[in-house]
């Protein structure tokens, strides 16, 4: 991991395309704006991780979901012969 140090005003500059900019310092907290391309996603971290979480979430309802159709589907086809 890369720690930097920055004063208000100044920025950090990713990949070219990506500035980072400190906007304001105060008590425990900094404010920062983001310049990016449209095309690259930008979440703060607890937010990805509740929708990483919702994602795992749905798919092992998925896979659930299509385990119980296997199965009602095989009961369902011995019931017709």
């Amino acid at each position: 991991m890369l720690v930097l140090t920055r004063k208000t005003n100044e920025s950090i500059i990713i990949n070219d395309n990506i500035i980072i900019k400190i906007f304001d310092i105060r008590d425990n907290s900094v404010k920062i704006g983001i310049e990016a391309p449209r095309a690259v996603r930008i979440y703060r971290k607890e937010v990805f991780d509740a929708i990483q979480k919702e994602n795992i979430k749905a798919a092992a309802k998925i896979k659930t979901g299509i385990k119980a159709k296997e199965i009602f589907g095989k009961i369902a086809g011995k019931r017709k012969q």
